[in-house]
């Protein structure tokens, strides 16, 4: 079923502006010189300043995919213009993360796929000494392909660090479609000069592991599903060095990212799309279904990310289920949730991620910080045609 154009005219100036989404709120559509922009994560840097990164250029999987950063400074009414962070003529660069390091270094860390393969990805990084202002080279951070990251590591009590990614894992013989992704956790005890890998048992379908802290050294972890169905949870009680297999909970997912944080005050936050798949609903036949590949795409066939892959899938990973609402929600132990408020509501159409004739009309990839002053800040993918900042003040949350 063909989809109408979407209303193209959006004001992606970074000036923010009173938002209606409750009192005292403000947004901003963020600057891009990019036809899609999609999968933003946002961080408060050392100084104050909050950034925000995310992919863009024609369409996910093209060459032209780059990452862009753009910075609120402190007391700023404007975010920056979109800085080019990446620029790999040959490999899509998805899914950047910024993260404040122990020893006070800023990295960003992104993918670097063949076009739609997300089984040839590599993980790359760069490293900012002043605070985030300038970064250093670009440098392979993991080298197995196949690796994948999308939420920021964290420091545990003791040091670690942990640093969630999930593998993208190709039938034998076959394309990456995502049934047989697993998650796991590299830490590092020594800030980040070498690192282990801790398998999450049973994951498989389970990926962009989110972790947050849960008190001591126990540590809780939620993940999209590419089955569509419920955001899964699992934890935590030895500093992140073993985990349990992920469960259900309440909460819906329909094969698109989540973020969730614990609160200064106590209990968490999630953003996410209140949606699942249903047996009625039409579907698409992969993620990159519209992208065409120049020349032979690298084999791996199976060898993904260090993982041999099983000679078929239990369960088939479900595209296009609608991306709407895009929800905030609320919970004392992160497993149980309410006082939900939808930040956008409409059809959330992603049978295609065509941005460049406004075909797309999905609310995505959201992501979620809070400030000293209780605020909470929350960028997304509006129609991957923009990346829209909202901010929520404390009186806000349920």
């Amino acid at each position: 079923m063909s989809a109408p154009a979407t209303d193209m005219t959006l004001a992606m100036d970074g000036v923010l502006r009173p938002s209606t989404v409750a009192p005292g709120a403000s947004e901003a559509f963020l600057p891009s010189p990019c036809i899609q922009n999609h999968a933003a994560n946002l961080a408060c840097l050392p100084d104050g300043t909050l950034a925000c990164v995310w992919f863009g250029g024609s369409m996910e999987g093209a060459s032209d995919i780059s990452i862009y950063m753009s910075r609120l400074e402190p007391g700023a009414e404007c975010w920056s213009p979109a800085e080019m962070m990446s620029e790999d003529a040959g490999r899509s660069e998805q899914n950047p993360i910024l993260f404040n390091a122990p020893g006070g270094e800023v990295w960003l860390l992104f993918t670097a796929q063949r076009f739609g393969n997300q089984d040839t990805a590599i993980v790359r990084r760069r490293v900012s000494t002043d605070n985030g202002r300038t970064f250093g080279p670009i440098e392979t951070f993991v080298e197995t392909p196949g690796t994948f990251v999308r939420q920021p590591p964290v420091v545990t009590a003791s040091g670690n660090i942990l640093l969630p990614i999930f593998r993208c894992i190709a039938p034998p013989g076959g394309k990456w479609g995502g049934d047989l992704d697993t998650s796991a956790v590299l830490v590092s005890s020594d800030n980040g000069g070498s690192w282990t890998t801790v398998e999450v048992p049973e994951s498989t379908g389970c990926v962009h592991m989110n972790i947050v802290p849960a008190g001591g050294d126990t540590y809780l972890a939620v993940y999209r599903s590419r089955f569509a169905d419920h955001v899964y949870a699992s934890r935590s009680a030895d500093d992140g060095l073993t985990w349990s297999r992920p469960e259900p909970t309440d909460l819906p997912n329909n094969n698109s990212s989540i973020q969730m944080i614990a609160l200064d005050e106590g209990g968490y936050a999630i953003v996410y799309n209140h949606s699942a798949a249903t047996d009625d609903m039409e579907r698409r036949l992969n993620l990159y279904d519209e992208i065409e590949e120049d020349g032979e795409p690298e084999e791996y066939a199976g060898q993904s990310a260090g993982v041999e892959a099983p000679s078929a899938p239990a369960r088939t990973a479900i595209w296009g289920t609608p991306r709407a609402p895009m929800s905030l929600a609320f919970s004392g132990d992160g497993l149980t949730f309410h006082d939900r408020l939808d930040l956008e509501t409409g059809d959330g159409y992603c049978l295609t991620n065509n941005s460049r004739d406004g075909l797309n009309r999905e609310f995505s990839y959201p992501s979620i910080v809070e400030t000293s002053d209780g605020a909470l800040h929350v960028a997304y993918t509006y129609h991957r045609r923009a990346i829209r900042y909202r901010r929520l003040p404390r009186q806000t949350r349920g």
